[in-house]
C-alpha cells in the first residue's frame, strides 16, 4: 500500500473519488495526445515521439483503469463475497504489459536514431507543448495522490506512478530539443530517448510488482501489522493473539485473527470483547473487513508459531510483527 490505511476515506466516499480520478486521467491523456501528435509532426523528434507514444498508452491504460475501477467498486455479491477489488490489480498488470511494450518500441527507435540522426525542426513549438504537458500532468498527479491516500486504490496508484514518470520524461524531451536544436548535439535526441525508455520500463516494473502482490494476497506491510497488534492489545481483556492474517484487494483490506481470552468469561462477554476489538480496528482501518475468533487462554500452546502475548506486546512494542503468521 502507498499510504497508511488509517488515512482511508469512508467507504461511501471512495467510489466517487476513484471515478473522478479515472475521468481526470483519461481527459488529461487525450489533451496531451492531441498536442504531442501535432508537435511530433512538426519537429520529427524521437524524444517527442516517445512522449507521444507514452501518452497514447497512458490514455489506453487509463481507459482500462476506468473500466476496472467501475467494476472494482461494485458491492460484493453472491458470487463474489469478498467484493471485486482485485479487478484493480488485473488492470495494473495490463498497464504494466502495455508500458513494457512502449519502452521496447522507444528503445528500438532511439537506437535507430543513433545511426540515422534526423534534424529537429520547430523546436520552440515542441518545447511549448511539453511545458503545457508538464503542467497538466503535475495537476493530475497531485489529484491522483490525494485519491490514492484516501482510497488506497492500486489502479489509481498505478496510473499515478506512470504519470509521475511522465514528468521526468517531459523534462528529458525539453532537454533533448534544446541540446539538439540550439547546441547541435545531434545525439542528444536519441540519448534522451534511451533514458526515457529506461524510466518507462522502471515504472512498468513497479506497477507489475504491486499488482502481483495483491493478486497473490501478500500480507500488509509490517508497519500496518504492528498497528493492528498494538490496537488489539489496547483492550485490557485480550491476553494473547495468534493466526493473524491480512491482505488487500484494491482499496479494501481484510484482517482476521484469533483472540485468547480468560477461560472464565462467559460466551456473551467474549463476544462483546471481540466486537469491541473489531470496532477499534475498523476505526483504525476504515476500509477493512475484520473477522475475529475467540479462544480461551491455554488452548493454544505457548510456543505456537506467530503467537503474541500481552507481555510481548508491551515489551517489544511491535518488533515481532514481521514474524506473526
Amino acid at each position: 500500500m502507498t499510504d497508511s490505511l488509517r488515512n482511508a476515506a469512508p467507504a461511501a466516499q471512495r467510489p466517487t473519488l476513484m471515478k473522478a480520478a479515472t475521468y481526470a486521467a483519461v481527459t488529461a491523456a487525450a489533451v496531451m495526445i492531441a498536442m504531442k501528435l501535432g508537435a511530433w509532426f512538426l519537429t520529427g523528434s524521437v524524444a517527442m515521439l516517445g512522449s507521444l507514444v507514452d501518452s497514447s498508452l497512458d490514455a489506453f491504460a487509463s481507459i482500462i483503469n476506468l473500466i476496472a475501477v467501475r467494476h472494482a467498486i461494485t458491492p460484493a455479491d453472491r458470487e463474489h463475497r469478498f467484493g471485486h477489488g482485485k479487478a484493480e490489480a488485473i488492470a495494473g498488470l495490463a498497464q504494466g504489459a502495455l508500458i513494457v511494450g512502449s519502452a521496447l518500441f522507444l528503445f528500438a527507435e532511439a537506437v535507430r536514431r543513433f545511426f540515422s540522426p534526423v534534424e529537429i525542426a520547430y523546436s520552440n513549438i515542441g518545447i511549448g507543448v511539453i511545458i503545457i504537458s508538464i503542467l497538466i500532468t503535475l495537476s493530475l498527479v497531485v489529484f491522483q495522490m490525494y485519491v490514492v491516500r484516501k482510497t488506497q486504490s492500486v489502479a489509481i496508484g498505478a496510473d499515478s506512478l506512470h504519470y509521475k514518470s511522465d514528468l521526468l520524461m517531459n523534462l528529458g524531451v525539453i532537454a533533448a530539443l534544446v541540446l539538439t536544436a540550439y547546441f547541435g548535439l545531434w545525439w542528444a535526441d536519441a540519448a534522451f530517448g534511451l533514458i526515457i525508455a529506461g524510466f518507462v520500463a522502471y515504472a512498468a516494473g513497479q506497477i507489475v510488482r504491486r499488482s502481483y502482490d495483491q493478486l497473490m494476497d501478500r500480507e500488509l506491510p509490517d508497519e500496518e501489522r504492528e498497528r493492528i497488534i498494538a490496537e488489539v492489545f489496547r483492550h485490557g481483556d485480550v491476553l494473547a493473539m495468534h493466526d493473524m492474517k491480512t491482505r488487500a484487494a484494491g482499496g479494501d483490506c481484510f484482517i482476521q485473527l484469533h483472540l485468547e481470552l480468560d477461560p472464565g468469561l462467559n460466551l456473551h462477554r467474549a463476544h462483546d470483547i471481540a466486537d469491541e476489538v473489531e470496532l477499534a480496528l475498523a476505526a483504525l482501518f476504515p476500509s477493512a473487513e475484520v473477522l475475529i475468533h475467540q479462544d480461551p487462554l491455554g488452548v493454544v500452546p505457548e510456543d505456537y508459531p506467530g503467537r503474541v502475548t500481552r507481555d510481548m506486546a508491551l515489551r517489544k512494542g511491535g518488533e515481532f510483527a514481521a514474524g506473526v503468521a
